[in-house]
């Protein structure tokens, strides 16, 4: 028997994607240099020395990734827009071809009776805006609102909700604090100015969709935050990082504000780089709904090195994914009833734009299955509790370039052999589309 779980007959299901983990094709089409491609070629910097040069190469084979969409019975598909490819430089005039791409990915898309639905932003910044400062730059937010216009122009008549940003907490963090991910600076909390920047191009991107007809969205990576125990260090450590991970990004959203950094022991501030009318301009920008990815609950304790106020404790006695990340699914309900009780009715629709996990290489993939149901089953249960939940993006269509790990961790419901590009469904890949088929046909309750 399929999977059956409780959520609304109107629910979209769809598979997520990134256009620098997928496409390849880095120096065709007179796409420009990315920071990734920048950071690929730093030696050490991503495991074996491997790059999204060529990843699934989805840039030529599309039509064939559409075709895989099709046979899952999805209702939508999220991928990113590569601004290198629209804006070589990140400013300037505009690269038809780059725009010719995507118009043939959404046309096949619409085709195939798929929603397409873009991000904007999905951690690929345009090597010469770095070369300016990056989002560490107040420039670079006016420069991502051109870029939103100029592909809203061309699409916007066809795609009817984008999101703007994928992952800013993760971005700041891993590309701007700690040196993990491109562009590789470990500023640590000199990072912050990162965090403000990416929610005013946010807020000035949003203005020019929503001007356009388009449904506006932003896609925060949020975790619910446990003390590793009873004690007021562990739980000051813990609202601490909630403070930074969660709600610098939620909370200048949904409520005009910033939490108080410096109360949590996270400061010193934001660097100055709020100026007057940003945060009302965050706060009134057009937000159709939230995107939340979840992965797993993030246990804290009291500091043991000097420079942050938190730890972060290991989860014990859970199963663990490939990447070693712990599996818990009912911490999504958790977040998403928290988020609910948090903001009250401030709180827009959500909609989950990733959830996945990395397995062994195995096309009998039972893990991951286990691992979507139990998923699934927790958001029918923050459903049933009053959130409203609108669809479910899972990670990934692909296995794909997966960052800083390169090719050694798999997510995708489609194993790809990365040397002949074959393309073979999981395990997974049926049990998804068999769950997507016995949703639509279940009788209403």
């Amino acid at each position: 028997m399929p999977h059956r779980i409780n959520l609304p007959q109107d629910f979209r299901w769809g598979v997520a994607t990134a256009a620098y983990q997928i496409e390849g094709a880095v120096a065709e089409g007179g796409r420009g240099p990315s920071i990734w491609d920048t950071f690929c070629d730093r030696p050490g910097a991503v495991r074996d020395g491997h790059s999204g040069a060529r990843a699934c190469d989805h840039y030529h084979r599309y039509p064939e990734d559409i075709e895989l969409m099709r046979g899952l019975g999805l209702d939508a598909y999220r991928f990113s827009i590569a601004w290198p490819r629209i804006r070589p430089t990140g400013r300037g005039p505009v690269n038809a071809t780059g725009l010719d791409f995507y118009e043939r990915l959404v046309d096949g898309l619409l085709d195939a009776g798929i929603t397409p639905f873009p991000t904007l932003f999905h951690w690929d910044l345009p090597q010469a805006l770095e070369d300016a400062g990056g989002w560490l730059n107040r420039d670079t937010a006016h420069r991502f609102a051109e870029y939103a216009a100029a592909v809203a122009d061309r699409l916007g008549d066809r795609v009817p909700a984008w999101i703007t940003l994928n992952e800013p907490f993760v971005h700041m963090v891993y590309g701007y604090a700690l040196g993990i991910h491109a562009p590789g600076h470990a500023l640590l909390l000199d990072a912050l100015p990162v965090a403000h920047h990416q929610l005013l191009g946010h807020a000035l991107a949003a203005g020019v969709l929503a001007e356009r007809g388009a449904q506006v969205l932003i896609a925060n990576n949020c975790t619910p935050v446990r003390s590793a125990t009873t004690s007021a260090e562990d739980e000051a450590a813990a609202d601490a990082y909630d403070a930074l991970h969660n709600r610098l990004f939620n909370d200048p959203l949904l409520l005009g504000r910033y939490p108080d950094l410096a109360a949590y022991g996270v400061g010193p501030d934001l660097g100055g780089a709020v100026r007057d009318g940003d945060l009302a301009l965050i706060a009134a920008a057009p937000l159709d709904g939230l995107g939340i990815n979840y992965y797993n609950p993030t246990r804290i304790a009291a500091p043991t090195e000097p420079g942050l106020p938190f730890a972060e404790a290991p989860i014990d006695g859970v199963p663990r994914t490939h990447f070693g990340w712990p599996v818990v699914p009912d911490g999504l309900r958790e977040l998403l009833v928290g988020l609910r009780e948090r903001y009250g009715s401030a709180l827009p629709p959500i909609t989950i734009t990733e959830n996945g996990c990395s397995t062994d290489d195995l096309l009998d993939d039972t893990a991951r299955i286990d691992y979507l149901a139990g998923h699934l089953d927790a958001l029918a249960a923050a459903s049933a509790q009053g959130v409203d939940v609108r669809g479910y993006f899972t990670w990934s269509l692909l296995d794909n370039f997966e960052w800083a790990e390169g090719y050694h961790q798999r997510f995708g419901l489609v194993h790809v052999d990365f040397e002949s590009q074959k393309r073979t469904p999981k395990s997974s890949y049926a049990w998804y589309r068999e769950l997507i088929a016995a949703h639509r046909n279940q009788i209403p309750a």
